[in-house]
């Protein structure tokens, strides 16, 4: 069942530059479909050999020095608790813990396109709050966060935080008894008790707790915001993959590398059976063993029923392969391009593997509506309409992800037969 997200901007690419004390601790925060970088090798020779074809799951990529640096601070934090600031189904299996500072201008972007996404996929994920401010570059860090909570201690923890964050331009060049008045006025129109609030929001107790709680976190090396946390894993350079994950709990993904379903010296055939008629098409398992593999292997496990071409662009591409209809989502694990041969998108027809940089292939794909050559190279071509079906893609819905509301009028993937020869 495909639903329908109202937030569809954050999915694709949103680069942050991470707020630091020290520039060299200063990494580049990304949420992406998929990491651009992978530890995949491009073109790989493939045989089809062994129970499953090569791929890199959600957790089976390498780590940098860096990375397992980091992970060991991770490794430091308390476990979460009814005690943290919560958003989101209690028991979704991804938690995204987040260690920020309202102040920090990298991190509304990322902190509110995390809630948005808990509100697109609620039963998938939850996400955690903890403060990290850091007063050293930011001279409200404190009290922003100590207005948060108390907010939070009259049951405002989040709207506070969204209001701190969506306003953050607006208060964070104040003089800090400006941004009190100021602050003070948004807790007034949160309905809160003003005499309370501004008790809590100068409580030395409560305040030295929260300056206590900061230097040890970043005497144990938190030092950055947003430092971001996966199931218990550092997420950096977008791993673990949000949007795999999603795949994997939400519709039913794959934390294993497919088995292989095809086998040499035999040909595929796959018939798109949609909403506006049969598309047939011959697949490359010859010069693409990888990408039919698992095109194949999704295919006969049912990934594909249902979905949407959700983004299909007159004279250029119909792209499906997303259940979840945003053009995001993938199945947890991803593989290898395919592109060292000599085939070009130079006619309409061409199926090749949708991806968000090298190496990054999953379960998107699109049919080429026309010549386009640009794609040569970057994306995999692993099969080709038939001559027979070719009008049949003219009668494919053209849809803008960006604009569309729904998929009313979308053209729907009903089932994918694969025929063998």
């Amino acid at each position: 069942m495909v639903k329908k997200f109202a937030y569809l901007m954050l999915l694709l690419v949103i680069l942050l530059t991470a707020c630091s004390p020290d520039a060299a601790e200063t990494p580049a925060v990304e949420l992406t479909e998929e990491a651009t970088q992978s530890t995949i090798e491009e073109d790989p020779e493939v045989s089809i050999e062994g129970d499953r074809m090569p791929c890199s799951t959600i957790y089976g990529y390498e780590t940098t020095a860096e990375t397992d640096q980091y992970q060991a601070v991770v490794d430091q934090q308390p476990p979460v608790t009814e005690d943290d600031w919560i958003y989101g189904n209690p028991d979704a299996p991804i938690t995204v813990v987040e260690y920020e500072d309202f102040q920090c201008p990298a991190c509304p972007g990322f902190s509110l396109s995390i809630k948005q996404l808990i509100n697109d996929f609620p039963n998938a994920i939850r996400v955690v709050f903890r403060h990290l401010p850091l007063p050293s570059i930011h001279d409200k860090a404190y009290i922003s966060s100590m207005a948060a909570e108390a907010a939070g201690a009259q049951g405002k923890f989040w709207e506070m935080h969204d209001i701190l964050y969506i306003n953050q331009q607006a208060w964070t060049g104040l003089p800090e008894n400006e941004f009190v008045d100021w602050v003070k006025g948004q807790a007034e129109t949160l309905g809160l008790d003003l005499e309370q609030f501004e008790k809590d929001l100068f409580d030395e107790e409560a305040r030295a707790e929260l300056e206590a709680t900061t230097e040890a976190r970043l005497a144990m090396g938190l030092h950055y915001t947003p430092f971001v946390v996966v199931n218990d894993r550092v997420w950096r350079e977008s791993k673990p993959n949000l949007y795999g994950l999603i795949g994997i709990y939400e519709f039913d993904g794959y934390q294993e590398c497919p088995p292989w379903v095809i086998e040499e010296g035999k040909s595929y055939l796959a018939r798109l059976n949609t909403s506006v008629g049969e598309i047939e098409i011959n697949l490359f398992a010859d010069v693409a063993p990888l990408a039919v593999n698992s095109f194949v292997f999704l295919a006969q496990d049912g990934w594909f029923d249902e979905v949407y071409f959700h983004r299909v662009v007159e004279g250029f591409v119909a792209q499906a392969g997303d259940p979840s209809g945003i053009g995001a989502v993938g199945p947890g694990y991803t593989f290898a391009n395919e592109t060292d041969n000599e085939l070009s998108y130079d006619r309409a027809g061409l199926v090749g593997m949708a991806n968000a940089g090298v190496n990054t292939n999953g379960s998107q794909f699109f049919i080429t509506l026309a010549p386009t050559t640009d794609l040569d190279g970057g994306y995999t071509i692993f099969g080709e309409v038939t001559e027979a079906s070719l009008a049949v893609l003219d009668k494919i819905a053209l849809r803008d992800p960006q604009t569309a509301v729904d998929f009313s009028n979308a053209t729907q993937i009903l089932s994918i037969d694969i025929i063998e020869n």
